[in-house]
């Protein structure tokens, strides 16, 4: 195995430390541990740092090219698993450059010219949180494609609409899954804003001052794929807003997902049985032989909480900090790191159960009239052919309502008697729309549940978030 030279604080800092760190200082300093899944970026911004160097005469084409071979061959030994990381060295920086140094010797020292840790690092998370979120949007566009093809099967499979998780009114099953869809859209667009926003580079802005060296720091943004350097170096090196817009947006995310998944735990239960989750996604019990547990569901709606607090833990470090770095900064990577690996796998196992998912449409059709969730069409059907003043034919609903309670019938079954000594104006032409499927067909403005609408906006999804011609 390959291991990078062990090196004291004092090798490290110089003759200003008489002393090494004492071994607590190494551990609460020493952040290795996780940020070595910096590595790749780390690389990425040493080779366009010494590319950017040479090309202004800083240092010799020579030293470049052992540089960029030197990091070349580092790259491969982390990807093989030869790399030892150090803790010695504290961090993916130093780590980086100990080994580079070993290797090709006085040339390796030359890389750190006109650069700091502090704007190394900031480089090396925004082009990670770069990579993060481009993994997100993938994984979210995937989300869609699954809702909206559930959707469109499902266009104009009557369900109840709950408002207070108390039936409401009848909507279509596709209607309320493309929900979902719109929720996910804006979670890309707030991704898509965010990625906009940390597409400027640090690199160049040194320790916090700026550099004497007469670096091209436009150079080094274009290679690194960013559209301008950071315009000021102060800002630089002490910015986590991009770290916090990913995180804010996680947390948001991870809330509609949250939501989803309690739906499919309520659904998932006998008392609904709207939904039957494949086993794959589902755990039994042991020792009540009949359960199916919907514990993937379960788990995407915890985890919601994990990313939240990333979120709230960052924005509490960051809050009582002095311009520019301070090392607690360095508690910026944990918690967004994880965010990140909890969003992904959330976003994945719920595409994935959502995929083999199979509803129960004739369980929803059943559901989709308990409750009397027709009584606004009563409603809107005094104010639409008798020309009733709306908050009048709410209170002849409501009447139509408690009669139907104490016979213990749905509103459909009162007769036509029944219905003429609630009100007069209460004749049968009323019963075109006491039926769930008259109700959904009728709200047929736009975003609303008729089948025609649904499919409307079902295609207009497709074209807006899957890139789809519409049809």
């Amino acid at each position: 195995m390959t291991s990078g030279t062990t090196r004291s604080a004092r090798e490290l800092w110089g003759a200003h430390f008489a002393t090494d760190a004492a071994p607590l200082m190494q551990r609460i300093n020493a952040s290795i541990g996780f940020d070595k899944r910096l590595w790749a970026e780390d690389v990425r911004g040493s080779v366009a740092h010494a590319r950017m160097l040479a090309a202004r005469g800083i240092i010799g084409e020579a030293d470049r090219d052992a540089i960029l071979a030197g990091l070349e061959a580092i790259a491969r030994e982390i990807e093989e698993g030869r790399f030892v990381f150090d803790p010695a060295l504290e961090d993916i920086h130093l780590n980086i450059e100990a080994r580079l140094t070993e290797r090709i010797g006085e040339a390796g020292r030359r890389l750190h010219t006109a650069r700091s840790r502090n704007d190394q690092v900031a480089t090396d998370l925004r082009l990670w949180v770069r990579s993060a979120i481009d993994r997100a949007d993938a994984l979210l566009r995937e989300l869609q494609a699954v809702l909206l093809e559930l959707a469109e099967r499902h266009a104009a499979d009557v369900m109840p609409g709950f408002t207070h998780l108390q039936a409401a009114q009848p909507v279509t099953l596709g209607h309320h899954l493309a929900a979902y869809v719109e929720m996910f859209g804006r979670d890309r667009d707030r991704f898509a804003c965010a990625r906009r926003r940390l597409n400027e580079c640090p690199l160049g802005a040194a320790a916090l001052a700026g550099t004497s060296f007469p670096i091209d720091r436009e150079a080094t943004a274009g290679e690194l794929g960013f559209d301008r350097p950071m315009a000021n170096s102060i800002d630089a090196v002490s910015d986590r807003d991009f770290a916090l817009d990913y995180l804010a947006t996680a947390a948001i995310c991870a809330v509609h997902l949250s939501r989803l998944a309690e739906e499919l735990v309520l659904w998932a239960t006998p008392q609904f049985g709207f939904v039957r989750l494949p086993e794959a996604f589902t755990s039994g019990s042991s020792i009540m032989p009949q359960k199916r547990n919907p514990d993937a569901a379960e788990l995407v709606r915890g985890k919601s909480g994990r990313v939240i607090g990333h979120l709230v833990a960052l924005l509490t470090v960051l809050k009582g900090l002095p311009l520019a770095y301070s090392k607690d900064m360095q508690e910026d990577k944990e918690g967004l790191f994880d965010a990140a690996d909890t969003l992904e796998l959330c976003l994945a196992a719920t595409a994935a159960m959502l995929r083999e998912a199979r509803f129960d449409v004739a369980r929803l059709r059943a559901a989709a009239g308990l409750g009397h969730t027709t009584a606004t069409d009563l409603a809107d059907w005094l104010v639409r052919v008798k020309g009733v003043p709306f908050r009048e034919a709410h209170a002849v609903a409501a009447r139509a309502v408690r009669r139907a309670e104490e016979l213990g019938c749905g509103l459909e079954d009162l007769s036509d008697a029944e219905l003429a000594a609630l009100d007069p104006r209460l004749d049968p032409r009323v019963r075109e729309v006491l039926g769930v499927d008259r109700s959904v067909a009728s709200r047929t403005s736009f975003g609303g549940t008729a089948p025609v609408r649904v499919r409307e906006a079902i295609a207009a999804a497709r074209a807006r978030f899957l890139g789809e011609a519409q049809r």
